[in-house]
């Protein structure tokens, strides 16, 4: 908006009401600091104005003309650090607060506005054109600058009001993700657990299942085993051969002269 420091710095510096209005507190040697640095700013020479400024205030310090041409001509440089705008934005604070001449007020006020604008400070440069508007009502360009910072304000606000929207939603899908992203988890570890389950219960059953089969063999084999009946008969056989082989024993010791054995008879 450099626009801006131009309509502004050179109307204050030709301006002849304030010129006048600090005749009769300078020198002629001030003035010529001030006429040189003039012509040096129109030349766009603004660090060569800036000395001659510098050097109308180290005869005078208190010269408003010359502070606030020192602040255009710093404006003007410019540096990548802003030392320059910094040092312009103290002269003319003081300026706006302190000079004699409203003029010079008004100016002063005007300029902060242009530097809060130009660092998309729109509510500060809003305040600032307002207060130049109260020193002068007929400043046009302040007036037109004002609406202007006081659009870019809302734009902005409305910006910042769909970034925090913006921010919320994806706030809102982040959270929303987390929550079904847990649901899933949650449900496949529901379904892992449940798969466990069903398969302990599983084996549980066949294992239950498998207990009574092998209960109902247990009858089953003794049911095939020797009824009392074939027992008897086995026995009686037994019984029969034990009685053939006495007998060839027996007979085969008759036959050999062998003592039979004799019953021992009962004592008197």
């Amino acid at each position: 908006m450099k626009s801006f420091y131009a309509a502004l710095i050179i109307g204050a510096l030709l301006c002849p009401s304030v010129a006048s209005a600090a005749g009769d507190n300078t020198t002629r040697r001030e003035r010529n600091f001030i006429v040189d640095g003039n012509k040096l700013y129109r030349q766009e020479r603004y660090a060569d104005a800036e000395v001659a400024y510098r050097k109308a205030l180290e005869i005078d310090a208190m010269n408003e003309i010359a502070q606030f041409n020192l602040a255009a001509a710093l404006l003007r440089q410019g540096t990548a650090t802003g030392e320059n705008e910094k040092q312009a934005s103290q002269i003319l604070g003081k300026l706006a607060t302190d000079a004699e001449d409203m003029s010079i007020a008004e100016r002063a006020y005007y300029n902060l506005g242009n530097i809060s604008f130009n660092g998309q400070d729109y509510a500060k440069s809003i305040e600032m054109y307002k207060n130049a508007l109260r020193r002068n009502p007929d400043n046009d360009k302040a007036r037109e600058n004002l609406r202007l910072a006081q659009k870019r304000l809302e734009e902005q606000q409305n910006q910042d009001q769909n970034q925090d929207q913006n921010k919320d939603q994806n706030q809102d899908q982040n959270k929303d993700q987390n929550q079904d992203q847990n649901k899933d988890q949650n449900k496949d570890q529901n379904q892992d657990q449940n798969k466990d389950q069903n398969q302990d219960q599983n084996q549980d059953q066949q294992q239950q299942q498998q207990q009574p089969q092998d209960q109902q063999q247990q009858p089953q084999q003794r049911q095939s085993g020797i009824s009392k009946e074939n027992a008897e008969k086995i026995l009686k056989a037994m019984e029969n051969e034990e009685n053939a082989t006495r007998q060839r024993v027996n007979a085969e010791r008759n036959k050999s002269g062998a003592p039979s054995r004799r019953q021992v008879t009962n004592p008197w």
